[in-house]
């Protein structure tokens, strides 16, 4: 595939730069469009179609001042995107036999298994039917970041629900759950595992645990307004009891405390490019890069079997594969049936892995949507990308 240099400038933006395929101008002038309105700040968008880097575009500011350009290697927060890179490395020990997902979480992590939760299943934590969907009370957002004790108060505490019984979307303590596994089998906590196993042999910009000498690339993301109506939400819900354990708010991201725990579910630091390079071995049956790193079948198992129902947190009809939703157009409108794993994070972050279609399309931003997960402008730019596709 031919690919033509692009730059953009609009009257109201700063210049779109990068690459983009002919087939996908309309993505370009999507963001353009973006920009130019102001909804849009800064952003990157990258789209990956049989291990071919087919758009790689970013552009806007990097700061709310607009004195500072994004960059082509501006990273951000990317909030629940980070959970694919977490669901990767797992995936990777499943692949190599040293992690069953049907095996119980504490023939890894004994521990675990306090509080009536023997019965939880690796499977439970990946697929988000696990019932410890957040931290009990109390707990604040600092007492998070500590990744070992952070684990050891999921450890000690009961399920909320049975598990395997429903979905309820482990909202911030996936990576830790998830994270603790991984550091169990491997001796690494789960941000120097990506690093040395998969960000570094793909050379994939992304980090779960942000080197201070990285700090300088990093554009704070632009909160959203507060949001709204969960003093309406009944106080035994599996969503109030999640949405405040703890309570988080987007400015936590700006610190250096933040950035440096790596936190799993919520903490990766990164842009387009790395985050679809990264979800390119699912699209590509475990190939990214012209490197293997995951074997088809355990590719396959993301999608064979998964949840199907209402979620009890978000509240949504949602499917939730191995480590992944996988697309559920009651749900996901915008994005087709099939072998396709998904994850949209807080504000409008997407990444899409289409193994029917051998296509990733990731989306990072900083001006954040209203909303837990997705937001009109992703929308818009997943529409952009499956019309060139079609």
């Amino acid at each position: 595939m031919s690919s033509i240099p692009t730059t953009v400038t609009t009257d109201h933006a700063a210049p779109i730069e990068g690459h983009v395929d002919p087939r996908f101008a309309a993505l370009r002038e999507e963001f353009a469009r973006q920009l130019e309105s102001g909804d849009e700040l800064g952003a990157s968008l990258a789209v990956i179609v049989d291990g071919e880097p087919v758009v790689d575009l970013w552009g806007g500011w990097a700061d709310p001042e607009r004195t500072r350009l994004w960059g082509s290697d501006t990273i951000t927060n990317v909030w629940s995107i980070s959970k694919t890179v977490t669901a990767l490395a797992a995936l990777l020990l499943i692949d190599r036999g040293e992690l069953d997902p049907g095996a119980p979480v504490a023939r890894y992590w004994p521990e675990f298994a306090a509080a009536g939760k023997e019965n939880v299943r690796v499977r439970h934590l990946l697929n988000h039917t696990s019932g410890v969907s957040g931290w009990a009370q109390p707990v604040s957002a600092s007492g998070i970041l500590e990744p070992r004790a952070a684990a050891a108060r999921l450890a000690a505490q009961p399920a909320w629900w049975p598990a395997g019984t429903m979905s309820g979307y482990h909202l911030l303590n996936d990576g830790t759950l998830i994270g603790d596994v991984v550091h169990r089998i491997t001796g690494r906590d789960l941000g120097r595992f990506v690093a040395e196993e998969l960000a570094g042999p793909l050379r994939a910009d992304f980090w779960l645990g942000l080197p201070e000498s990285e700090e300088h690339r990093v554009s704070n993301v632009v909160p959203p307004p507060p949001p709204q109506g969960l003093d309406q939400v009944p106080p035994d819900s599996r969503a109030l009891t999640t949405f405040t354990g703890p309570v988080l708010a987007a400015e936590i991201t700006w610190t250096r405390e933040w950035r440096e725990a790596g936190i799993g579910g919520a903490g990766g630091q990164g842009n387009a490019r790395g985050v679809a390079l990264l979800n390119s071995l699912i699209a590509q049956g475990g190939v990214a890069g012209g490197t293997r790193l995951l074997s088809q079948e355990t590719v396959e198992r993301v999608f064979e079997q998964h949840t199907d129902g209402v979620d009890l947190v978000l509240g949504l009809p949602l499917r939730f594969g191995l480590g992944y939703v996988v697309s559920n157009r009651a749900s996901t409108p915008t994005i087709p049936e099939g072998r396709v794993g998904f994850w949209r994070g807080y504000g409008g972050s997407i990444v899409i892995a289409d193994a029917d279609r051998r296509m990733t399309f990731a989306y990072v931003m900083n001006r954040m949507s209203p909303g837990i997960i997705g937001s009109p402008r992703s929308e818009a730019y997943t529409r952009a990308v499956y019309s060139a596709l079609a």
